[in-house]
């Protein structure tokens, strides 16, 4: 472009002439697709899905799932269920949303009568951004609590009750009286009347860490149930707010502005695990720590239990976020012969890499905790919240130059929410984007903006004093099955309804074509082996299904009865839509049910230079409302 004829701050077509002003100040003059845009580089689209596939899980949970469940040997399970479920739906997802430039509900013009799933995957990503911005704000307090001089939970202070110990406490002793008798008594009694117990009589039990009190007398002010809502804990409030304009800030432009942040947030915890694997790696007991998560603790035998199986899957196939309309949404913004098969591979192993990675960094420095403290590291192992606010803050209070590292774990927390929870927004505002296309174009800010101050404001149930049962309730019923469902009708749908092989004829469009064994792997998978895992998971977590619980604490039968609402509130629209499209389909019931199973009149690539002849006589996909209906004539694009 000649900068002399088209000044910077005009954009280009030719002799036309735009405004930066625009409606689409979204769409770089560079970008294939000037409806939707494009990404500016590959590696923003890379990174950005680096940063949503690494989460938080593959720091809390993954090295205790290795530690729980044989060490070592765990990476067998891990690794052959990558290749056999997360892989294969991860290449699927990717290629789906890249190769029609649609998000998570409308790419569904493949399959009408499936339009729910995607509603269903969008449904449950709102759900989850609500509690794990609440979690982001966690990490905010924990990193602004640890710009002191001492971490405050480095000791019981005035904030902690009589069962603050690092050491068991006493709560049963015989005691001798003045009258010469000897008597069994409590701890407050003993305490109440200055007498010393007689050596060997003592009964003890575990005493609470400081940073245990401290998670939940101070950060949280938990209250003793979900009854029990009390106020809003103002400090965790403005974090939530905080972390919400963060991630307002840097999707106000959608990927073009959060393609940059992500240089950053999602490099930055490498950064971080790094320097906390060499110094974990110098502390006394780190070896030991790392034996128990990966070395000598290896226990080949544990292979034999299923459980070992469906925790390898169930880690892989929740770590790589398939199934939450994602991929799809981030996919979507590729230039159409972008070579999506390969990025699944890149983004799948450095995923599971990460996670063994994180695991060296966590269990150097708890095997340090465990060595100072007198324990073995199975006593002070923890997972999930217990090891990010608990666990791990403990065992940080005891280095010297504990605050500095404490600012770094938890920085590095934040980092790892953000780049997954500027994903998740950009699933909603891109199926906004799909479906109500001049309004993106005009109010994408405000619409944004929106989307998180609306969320902000249903997340403050989760700051309350009882708001951490409401995240916990989220996460047990929301992030569970109900995903299982959406990926299983997704592949059903995909291989089984629209197509394997056709569908495989789409991803030559934009990839090349492949020698037959290139796809015979692929074609094992997504058509028995990839759907049969995941019924064989989901029929498992039916069955292992529990009423949950917090810290021993069951939850009332409203909040169990709230939790079952909100799930089946998200996976009601599969039927629902399913029967719309049925009804507005055209002849007998049989024809009407046929029809819906056909790809709409306006599926296909985006473009229309893209099509070939494959497609050729496709209908604009822009034009929606009138040609969504599938017809009992089908659609024209031949079998």
């Amino acid at each position: 472009m000649d900068k002399l004829k088209c000044p910077s701050f005009f954009k280009c077509r030719g002799k036309e002439k735009v405004t930066a002003s625009s409606e689409n100040f979204h769409v770089g003059e560079n970008d294939e697709n000037q409806d939707r845009g494009n990404w500016s580089k590959k590696s923003d689209y890379l990174l950005s899905m680096v940063g949503y596939a690494v989460g938080l899980g593959n720091v809390w949970r993954f090295p205790y799932l290795t530690y729980n469940n044989g060490g070592g040997a765990f990476l067998i399970p891990y690794a052959i269920m990558l290749a056999l479920a997360g892989l294969p739906l991860f290449f699927l997802e990717c290629s789906l949303g890249q190769f029609a430039s649609l998000g998570p509900v409308s790419v569904w013009r493949i399959l009408p009568l499936f339009q729910g799933v995607g509603i269903t995957m969008v449904l449950i990503s709102i759900f989850v951004t609500i509690y794990y911005n609440v979690i982001i704000a966690y990490s905010l307090f924990y990193m602004f609590a640890s710009f002191q001089s001492e971490l405050p939970w480095k000791n019981c202070s005035v904030w902690a009750d009589d069962n603050c110990s690092r050491s068991p406490i006493v709560t049963h002793c015989n005691v001798s009286t003045m009258m010469g008798d000897i008597i069994r008594v409590n701890k407050s009694w003993l305490s109440t009347h200055n007498l010393t117990c007689i050596n060997g009589s003592e009964a003890y039990q575990p005493g609470q860490l400081p940073s245990e009190q401290y998670w939940n007398k101070v950060a949280l002010q938990r209250s003793s149930g979900m009854d029990e809502t009390g106020v809003i804990v103002w400090y965790l409030a403005l974090c939530l707010l905080l972390a919400w304009l963060i991630v307002g800030a840097a999707l106000f432009k959608g990927i073009k502005s959060s393609g940059k942040v992500v240089y950053f947030t999602a490099i930055f915890p490498y950064v971080v695990l790094l320097i906390l694997l060499i110094r974990g790696a110098t502390l006394e007991g780190a070896s030991k720590g790392i034996s128990y998560y990966i070395g000598a603790q290896s226990n080949f035998t544990k292979l034999r239990e299923a459980e070992v199986w469906k925790d390898a899957a169930t880690q892989i196939f929740y770590s790589l976020s398939v199934a939450w309309g994602g991929l799809v949404a981030l996919s979507s913004y590729n230039k159409f012969n972008n070579n999506c098969f390969s990025d699944a591979i890149v983004v799948c192993l450095t995923n599971c890499l990460t996670s063994v990675f994180a695991g060296f960094a966590i269990f150097s420095i708890l095997g340090h905790m465990a060595h100072i403290s007198g324990k073995e590291v199975s006593q002070v192992v923890k997972s999930g919240f217990d090891l990010a606010f608990i666990a791990y803050p403990e065992a940080l209070a005891q280095l010297p130059g504990g605050p500095f590292w404490s600012i770094l774990f938890f920085f590095m927390l934040l980092t790892l929410g953000l780049d997954s929870q500027f994903a998740s927004i950009e699933t909603i505002t891109t199926t906004i984007q799909d479906l109500f296309p001049k309004a993106m174009k005009k109010m994408r800010v405000p619409i944004t903006l929106g989307c998180c101050l609306v969320l902000f404001l249903l997340g403050l149930v989760c700051v309350t004093q009882a708001g951490i049962y409401w995240v916990h309730l989220i996460d047990h019923f929301c992030a569970g099955w109900g995903i299982l469902i959406a990926a299983i009708l997704e592949i059903i749908g995909i291989i089984w309804i629209y197509g394997g092989n056709r569908f495989i004829e789409d991803i030559e469009m934009m990839i090349g074509a492949k020698r037959w064994i290139f796809w015979l792997w692929w074609r094992a998978c997504w058509f028995v082996i990839t759907p049969l895992l995941l019924i064989a998971i989901l029929i498992w977590s039916l069955v292992k299904f529990h009423r949950p619980n917090y810290a021993k604490i069951p939850y009332p039968d409203w909040g169990v009865a709230l939790g079952w609402c909100m799930i089946i509130f998200c996976i009601i629209w599969i039927p629902i839509m399913a029967v719309v499209k049925i009804i507005q389909a055209e002849g007998t019931i049989f024809q009407r049910i046929v029809s819906c199973c056909r790809p709409a009149s306006n599926w296909g690539p985006y473009l229309e230079r893209h099509r070939g002849e494959r497609y050729k006589d496709m209908i604009d996909p822009k034009k929606e409302t009138d040609h969504e209906i599938p017809t009992v004539s089908g659609s024209s694009k031949p079998e």
